[in-house]
């Protein structure tokens, strides 16, 4: 555009545009939206520049910046393919937002301390990858130097398959990522969880005389519905059901202490966690019954 050209001043693209003038000089500075000069040295916009500029204000208000809309511009990018790239980078900040909704909803519910809730903002902002990474490390520990072709091997890989939050998380999946994300990065888990994988390499797992999981779930099951002691002559009648009451002592002392290295409420908690991430129901808990069982071959002299 010439100098003597006629066309629109900044105030009158202002006024037509709804846009400031320090707006339109600053996309005129940037390249954005070529200006002429007027005689006395004032910017002036033909009609091409004027429509290159309503472009411009179009892919400034769907949330283009300013690289894109100068690659749209040069034809670098079409229209459409920088459409699809905002729409992707919209749909992963509307998942954050609705991620951070649901933080703040736990923070609410549980009435959090600052402290809680910033832990709890920091977990639950982590991209998929972050939080699967977060897993990954606690895994790759809790099995460095066991034998790959191990059976504790298989269970380390389920250990490893954390489920995605889905893009409207509930509340309760949230808290659950978040007690996960506690739970793994505790050192004592991670020793429990460590000792549990050495001894599994090593063989020393459940032998095949050990109790059936079945009459362990039914006749413990009952007994601790009834409110039945372990030590009691009720609770010695019941283990008489599950271990035969013939079986030695030693016997008795070395299934107890498998039993007791295999069995710990959290991480039969990190299983019920990952149910609850993937929006399945827990299964029920099978712990308090071993537990119970373990205090009765005690009791039995075990």
């Amino acid at each position: 555009m010439s100098s003597t050209s006629a066309g629109f001043t900044i105030g009158q693209l202002a006024r037509r545009t709804g846009l400031s003038a320090r707006t339109i000089r600053f996309w005129s500075d940037s390249g954005l939206v070529p200006a002429g000069r007027s005689a006395g040295g004032y910017r002036l916009y033909d009609a091409a520049a004027v429509a290159r500029l309503e472009l411009v204000q179009t892919l400034r208000e769907l949330g283009l910046g300013l690289d894109q809309v100068r690659a749209v511009l040069a034809r670098a990018d079409t229209v459409a393919e920088v459409a699809a790239a905002q729409v992707a980078a919209l749909d992963a900040e509307i998942r954050t937002l609705r991620l951070r909704r649901a933080v703040l909803s736990t923070v609410a519910e549980r009435g959090s301390t600052i402290e809680e809730t910033l832990l709890m903002h920091r977990l639950a902002r982590l991209s998929a990858r972050e939080r699967q990474q977060i897993i990954d490390d606690f895994v790759a520990e809790v099995v460095e130097g066991i034998d790959p072709d191990g059976p504790a091997m298989g269970i380390a890989e389920n250990m490893r398959r954390l489920p995605e939050l889905p893009d409207d998380p509930a509340p309760e999946q949230v808290d659950a990522w978040i007690e996960l994300g506690e739970l793994v990065a505790d050192e004592d888990f991670r020793r429990r969880v460590r000792e549990m994988a050495v001894a599994g390499s090593a063989g020393a797992g459940e032998p095949p005389s050990g109790p059936d999981p079945r009459a362990v779930t039914e006749h413990v099951g009952r007994a601790l519905d009834e409110g039945v002691t372990p030590g009691s002559a009720a609770g010695r009648a019941v283990l008489d059901r599950i271990v035969p009451p013939d079986t030695p002592a030693a016997e008795r002392a070395r299934l107890r202490k498998t039993l007791e290295t295999f069995t710990d409420a959290r991480v039969e908690r990190y299983w019920h966690l990952m149910a609850m991430i993937k929006g399945d129901p827990p299964p029920p808990a099978g712990v308090p019954a071993y537990e119970w069982l373990i205090e009765a071959l005690r009791a039995s002299g075990g």
